[in-house]
């Protein structure tokens, strides 16, 4: 089969690799139809990670189940479905509690696992011809008979529509809350959308890609570029000076300052200052617990100076940690089928799998107009 191959910094392939395949009685096996370049798989891009030579990248996954292996009883051979970027096995106790990203079966001695990416297991990406689902029952979730008409609403279903809901549960987004969400990529901009779902009143993305904050007004929020004045003080004027309500951070460790260059923890402590006393701030950004390849000694250990002192005169607290797709997955996609919410409408680009590597050098150089870009294998 064709699939994408990560070879090193900045370097991809579109290859001939051995077959996807049904390997345990578990498993099914997927015809994929679209997967996503995903924001952090620019982190292994770029050669912040340590991800391996070789890997067949691709986390963002949606297709059609072409055989299953005789222990699957509930998915059957021609459903369409779209696959939770975190694996799970359905019976540990994390998986019991909810706790889907954190499954403690899937990667041994590690709590998570992925498709196609950087210590979350063994697990082949799907940005190829086939994937392999394990534990397909708990881990495919059934689209309904309008999978190909919405597929590129359904397709955001593997992960950034969830991350971004996450986000905006971690900071317990309610009906008036005015929201600051750092960050107006494709999570970024899935948690504005989701904090208008859940009532918020005002919702501002902070950013400063033109292209980028085009898009959150599109989706009414009010965009924030902070290259043309400090974002805090324009969200306390835009709140009367309380500070938003709650915030997101939807950027993560590469996060750069106005003038940009990287600083990374800039993101977390401007929502520390630009969320109000007792307010509440979600983060669902990557943070990883070593960078090799950054500038500063902290970073290179996954650190940063944090504004504790700040935030815990303030009062505010704080949730983390990547999203429990299926924990969020049912319910969205329902929304999806009932035309009240469209992720899709973010797509920039639907590229051909033998397009892929122009994709990831696109999306990575921040070219204007490459907001989100959908493969077709």
């Amino acid at each position: 089969m064709r699939a994408l191959v990560y070879r090193g910094p900045k370097n991809v392939s579109v290859e001939d690799v051995p077959d996807a395949r049904i390997e345990r009685p578990t498993d099914a096996l997927v015809r994929v139809t679209s997967t996503n370049i995903c924001g952090s798989d620019l982190h292994m891009y770029e050669g912040r990670t340590s991800v391996e030579q070789g890997k067949v990248l691709g986390h963002e996954n949606m297709g059609q189940v072409i055989e299953v292996g005789s222990a699957v009883d509930k998915v059957k051979v021609g459903d369409w479905v779209v696959l939770p970027f975190n694996i799970g096995c359905g019976f540990c106790k994390n998986c019991e509690s909810g706790h889907t990203g954190f499954c403690l079966t899937a990667n041994p001695g590690n709590a998570g696992a992925a498709y196609g990416y950087a210590d979350m297991g063994p697990y082949a990406g799907g940005q190829a011809e086939l994937l392999r689902v394990p534990w397909a029952d708990w881990n495919a979730l059934v689209l309904p008979e309008d999978a190909q008409e919405k597929e590129l609403d359904y397709v955001m279903l593997s992960d950034i529509l969830p991350t971004g809901w996450h986000g905006t549960v971690l900071a317990g987004v309610s009906p008036g809350d005015s929201v600051a969400v750092y960050g107006a990529g494709p999570v970024g901009l899935m948690a504005a959308l989701s904090a208008q779902v859940k009532g918020a009143d005002q919702v501002f993305v902070i950013d400063r890609q033109p292209d980028r904050l085009a898009l959150a007004d599109r989706l009414g929020a009010t965009p924030v570029d902070d290259s043309s004045g400090d974002a805090v003080d324009q969200i306390l004027e835009a709140t009367r000076g309380e500070g938003a309500d709650k915030g997101v951070e939807a950027v993560g460790y590469q996060a750069h300052g106005p003038a940009g260059e990287e600083v990374p923890g800039t993101t977390i402590n401007s929502l520390i200052a630009a969320v109000r006393p007792t307010g509440r701030i979600g983060v669902v950004g990557v943070f990883v617990p070593e960078d090799p390849e950054a500038k500063d000694d902290l970073a290179k250990k996954g650190q940063f100076a944090f504004d504790f002192g700040t935030f815990f005169f303030k009062g505010q607290a704080m949730g983390t940690g990547q999203a429990n797709v299926k924990e969020y997955n049912r319910a969205l996609r329902n929304l999806i089928h009932a035309g009240r919410i469209q992720p899709g409408q973010i797509v920039s680009q639907e590229l051909s799998l033998d397009e892929a590597v122009e994709g990831y050098r696109n999306f990575d150089d921040r070219v204007d107009g490459w907001t989100k870009v959908v493969l077709h294998p």
